[in-house]
């Protein structure tokens, strides 16, 4: 195609693209999660977990893996840095996500 041709077939789906365009303007609504409290016993537990022994024993688990692959004669800066970023992710991570989705909704 040449390039005349490229910009009449632009022209030519320009109209459709204006029209979707509004057409989707107009029907968007704002979705608001309201005073739903379905879950709120669910994510409690479970923010409860994470943040407490469940947390601390995935953690654990990463450092194990890492001594363990440390153990096998291979060193990379991974095998140290994963379970520090479990770790604090575990730690403080949690009650970052749930703030920043509380505040969101």
């Amino acid at each position: 195609m040449t390039l005349k041709s490229k910009m009449a077939a632009l022209n030519n789906k320009l109209p459709a693209i204006a029209a979707a365009a509004v057409v989707a303007g107009l029907g968007a609504t704002a979705a608001m999660a309201g005073a739903d409290t379905t879950f709120n016993t669910a994510l409690t537990s479970f923010t409860g977990f994470l943040e407490g022994s469940g947390g601390r024993i995935i953690t654990v688990l990463s450092l194990a893996g890492g001594v363990v692959a440390m153990a096998s004669g291979q060193f990379r800066l991974g095998q140290i840095a994963i379970p520090v970023g479990v770790g604090v992710g575990a730690g403080t991570g949690i009650p970052i996500v749930t703030s920043t989705v509380t505040g969101t909704l």
